[in-house]
């Protein structure tokens, strides 16, 4: 069974309750798909009539890029230096840039944290829940991109740890969930993310277009791998398959236990 958890309009409001009991288990269900789309473009110096335009200022805002907690060149050969330098400091950087000034003139929200945003975004007016779910997904997703990592990582979730055995509960133990998360990464047509997520202590595997965040149908984001080609298309071209599984080799499973963990409080 295929599920588009992406909304076909800014205005149309997708149920939590109504996705879960259409699908069931992810893993009984199959994966489940996002569908494609755009995303935010990014800022850059052109010529009009002939002369350079100036470059603007980037608006200033309560968003900030982090920074990230290693060494662009840290994940080698996974992910390499290049790739880190450009994913994160430009295109990152792009969503924090368009959320803070999506948020300029709406003062209440801009003070609100993230993640509530994300979670109330379809009750927001029209253009703020576009420049929300876009820019203000594609800033939190990035950011969670980033700590899910480390140099040195892979291996395995703590084999007696509460998240290992969520995985042997819902979906048939730690190589089931990788086949399952892998399918989703792969098969996921056009841009987006396969996550792994929770919800009431249960973990489910699917997959979101463009930007969307869990956070908006009121799961937990654990795990999130970006599909995006430009998070990977300098070292793989093509070659999503190659990507993912160098990928693995870096996940910081301490970090999503203890993500996992904080979902249960």
């Amino acid at each position: 069974m295929t599920m588009d958890l992406t909304r076909k309009s800014s205005g149309e409001k997708l149920d939590r309750r109504t996705f879960l009991a259409a699908g069931g288990s992810v893993l009984a269900a199959g994966v489940l798909l996002g569908s494609p789309g755009g995303g935010a473009d990014e800022k850059n110096d052109g010529k009009k009539d002939g002369k350079k335009e100036e470059k603007k200022a980037d608006p200033t805002g309560p968003h900030k890029l982090p920074p990230l907690p290693y060494s662009h060149d840290a994940l080698e050969p996974s992910i390499d230096k290049m790739t880190m330098e450009i994913h994160h400091g430009k295109h990152h950087q792009a969503y924090v840039t368009n959320l803070n000034k999506a948020l300029e003139a709406h003062p209440a929200l801009a003070a609100k944290p993230l993640e509530d945003l994300l979670r109330e975004c379809r009750k927001l007016p029209g253009a703020v829940l576009t420049a929300v779910q876009n820019h203000g997904g594609g800033h939190h997703n990035h950011s969670l991109f980033w700590t899910s990592l480390k140099p040195n990582g892979g291996g395995e979730p703590d084999s007696k740890g509460k998240l290992v055995e969520a995985m042997r509960h819902e979906l048939g133990g730690f190589k089931r969930f990788q086949e399952v998360f892998t399918d989703a990464a792969l098969k996921h047509f056009g841009s987006g993310w396969a996550w792994l997520a929770a919800h009431d202590g249960k973990v489910h595997v699917f997959a979101t277009g463009n930007q969307d965040s869990p956070l908006m149908q009121n799961f937990s984001p654990l795990l999130g791998l970006d599909v995006w080609e430009h998070a990977y298309y300098l070292k793989y071209q093509n070659r999503r398959a190659d990507y993912i599984a160098a990928w693995w080799k870096v996940v910081d499973w301490e970090e999503v236990e203890r993500r996992y963990l904080k979902s249960l409080a």
